[in-house]
């Protein structure tokens, strides 16, 4: 059964698409915490962080290069924080990887 990110990226499901490029998809969060809320996906499946593998880590570091670009291109130069869940104790939703990009009010710490 697909994800439900994989089925955005397949345009099976709607999605307000911020960036997309062949690695990943960057759209907003339909339940935003921050006036700011993007979620990163990869494309390929990786279900959680702690299950990537050595070969997926040009795919990680890719997520994080799409993160400072994206920052960038809103002009989040006052700052944001990004967020990785893993497993059901960390809130985790979706099977499938994604970086949660927070922005545009003062974050508080510690978080959680």
């Amino acid at each position: 059964m697909p994800t439900l990110f994989q089925r955005i990226i397949a345009r099976e499901f709607p999605a307000r698409i911020e960036h997309e490029d062949e690695l990943c998809i960057v759209i907003h969060d339909i339940q935003p915490q921050a006036p700011v809320h993007l979620l990163i996906i990869p494309k390929t499946v990786i279900p959680r962080v702690g299950e990537a593998t050595p070969d997926q880590q040009s795919t990680l570091g890719h997520l994080l290069l799409t993160a400072g670009l994206v920052a960038k291109k809103l002009q989040l130069a006052r700052g944001f924080r990004l967020v990785v869940n893993h497993g059901p104790d960390a809130c985790e939703t979706v099977p499938h990887l994604h970086i949660h990009l927070l922005a545009g009010r003062q974050l508080n710490w510690p978080p959680g």
